[in-house]
């Protein structure tokens, strides 16, 4: 039974590919049901951009940019059926202004994304703490970041990224699990206190800031609650790790609707006229679906996507041009082309309206892409086009190369 499941969850990270096999899997024992299982991964971007701002010194910078979006190692282990064991490190997002000298600065650190031990209750459910991705809202804010349609998550979908949790993972607790074709996933968890906005002291004008904690205290607004909860009407889809799968290439026949949320009480913080401090609720709820099916005999393959998002930070909130109160309507759709060739090409669309509160204005961004998969996911090209339009902003219009191996 291990095997199984350890066999359905390689599969959940290797759509498509041919050649990968069980990877990088040392088993400890003759029947593998002791394992470490070891998986490496980087993403490397070219982009084009020709309305880039002026840098700090007021100079003009470069229309193309190069970068490490991700380079990341993620190792998990079983000793027996019970007990499940994971570590995720890696960086993010370095480009030639973030390295340092000595790769001592602060965008060149590689850092913790997840460390979390399981328990097993029973065959379909489990309980565990740590750092860990187990996260509420919907299917992008548990999305995995090997196996994506598009070029990049949603990033409105990592809705408490740098807010309450380091990079879309907070330290707590979860219990997740099976029945039937439902599957569900809960959390109760610590709130950061260093945050995005930790410098930052409210107005004396009503708009909330993000800073609860620093502010309140943690009996206050220390803790925070999420879960996502979902149906499956066609094949069962692994929740063995928290990763979602973004497209399966054909390989399964999924059509999941889901509902997930998350709450924390006095997470963000609004001044009166006076300077007197009040909490203020922080509420986030979405509705999706999503449906992944193979079309034909030729290997094509259809991936269509939903979500609607409502989001609460408070009142008036917004901090730059990623984080609003309001509400977004989200979509992508993606098609494998028929072939019997090894390489697969899949052309998508995406698109996303957001309503914005603080400004009673919308923003907008659509993407057209598409992927070249020469062995499923485990390597594969993104060439992309998106056009970002926020408020009355002049639209933002960028081309992105993404070449990508995972091991």
């Amino acid at each position: 039974m291990i095997t199984a499941v350890l066999l359905l969850s390689l599969k959940g990270f290797s759509q498509g590919s041919p050649d990968y096999g069980a990877g990088m899997k040392f088993n400890l024992n003759e029947d593998g049901s002791k394992y470490l299982r070891v998986i490496s991964w980087a993403q490397i971007w070219g982009q084009y951009n020709s309305d880039r701002p002026l840098d700090a010194n007021g100079n003009e910078q470069a229309d193309l940019d190069f970068s490490v979006r991700r380079a990341r190692v993620l190792v998990y282990a079983q000793i027996n059926k019970d007990f499940l064991i994971l570590t995720h490190w890696g960086l993010n997002s370095l480009n030639s202004d973030t390295m340092s000298p000595t790769g001592l600065g602060a965008g060149s650190q590689v850092f913790m994304h997840d460390a979390w031990a399981q328990y097993s209750l029973g065959k379909n459910n489990a309980i565990g703490g740590g750092l860990h991705y187990w996260n509420g809202i919907s299917r992008l804010n548990n999305q995995s970041t090997l196996n994506l349609m598009t070029l990049d998550n949603q990033r409105q979908s990592w809705a408490t990224l740098g807010l309450s949790d380091q990079f879309a993972r907070h330290i707590g607790v979860y219990a997740k699990g099976t029945v039937g074709k439902f599957q569900y996933r809960v959390a109760v968890n610590g709130a950061g206190t260093t945050n995005l906005q930790a410098t930052t002291v409210p107005a004396n004008n009503g708009t909330a800031t993000y800073t609860g904690k620093r502010l309140l205290g943690s009996k206050e607004a220390g803790r925070t609650y999420a879960g996502y909860f979902e149906y499956g009407f066609l094949e069962s889809e692994s929740n063995f790790l928290p990763y979602k799968v973004g497209t399966y290439l054909g390989t399964k026949k999924v059509f999941n609707i889901g509902a997930g949320f998350f709450s924390h009480p006095n997470g963000s913080v609004i001044a009166d006229a006076a300077g007197n401090l009040s909490g203020e609720n922080v509420t986030i709820f979405g509705l999706d679906a999503f449906y992944d099916v193979p079309v034909g005999t030729q290997g094509a393959a259809l991936t269509a996507y939903a979500l609607y998002q409502n989001t609460d930070y408070g009142k008036n909130y917004r901090l730059g041009t990623t984080y609003e109160t309001g509400s977004m309507v989200h979509g992508h759709l993606g098609y494998v082309l028929p072939g019997k060739s090894k390489t697969r090409f899949q052309p998508y669309v995406s698109y996303d309206e957001r309503q914005i509160d603080a400004i009673n204005d919308n923003a907008s961004q659509l993407g057209i892409g598409a992927n070249a998969f020469f062995s499923g996911h485990n390597s594969k090209l993104t060439l992309e086009y998106q056009t970002l339009k926020y408020g009355t902003n002049k639209a933002v219009n960028t081309v992105t190369l993404q070449a990508m191996i995972y091991l």
